[in-house]
């Protein structure tokens, strides 16, 4: 358990760095050893359905689309959907394809009382290499954790 504790820390230190408004900033690996170690660890994934039917998925997330597809627009039920799919009390992981949108949950979760609310840097995909593809230089699957193509 101390493992997990060093981690939760590392992660809020880190979010003080970068001054957000929920608990922490978890890299990939974190979340994944959280997600595999603690029971009430979720993590949510915030991305369009498109994007979870063609790039895939981490086993066992939480899917609830912060945007749809197409459009990007904002999913109305966004709240309703997080609070009645996951407990306020859990440690809450939010994962998109770079971090932004997963940011934006995070914040969001922590305005609505979530209060392990956590965002996964550089998402499931991250930063495009040198010929404009992700998923090869940083983010979930270039860290060859586990996922699936639904």
């Amino acid at each position: 358990m101390s493992h997990v504790n060093e981690i939760l820390k590392r992660a809020h230190e880190r979010g003080l760095q970068e001054g957000v408004a929920y608990a922490g900033v978890l890299t990939p690996q974190e979340a994944c050893f959280l997600a595999g170690h603690m029971e009430s660890a979720r993590i949510v994934d915030v991305r369009s359905a498109a994007e979870w039917q063609f790039v895939g998925v981490v086993p066992d997330a939480v899917r609830i689309e912060l945007k749809t597809w197409p459009g990007m627009q904002p999913n109305p039920n966004f709240d309703a959907q997080l609070t009645h799919q996951v407990d306020k009390e859990a440690v809450v992981m939010f994962l998109c394809r770079t971090g932004g949108r997963s940011d934006e949950a995070a914040s969001r979760a922590s305005a609505l009382g979530f209060t392990a609310a956590f965002n996964i840097q550089e998402g499931f995909e991250g930063r495009p290499d040198g010929e404009q593809h992700r998923g090869t230089v940083d983010g979930w699957k270039a860290r060859g954790l586990p996922w699936v193509q639904p």
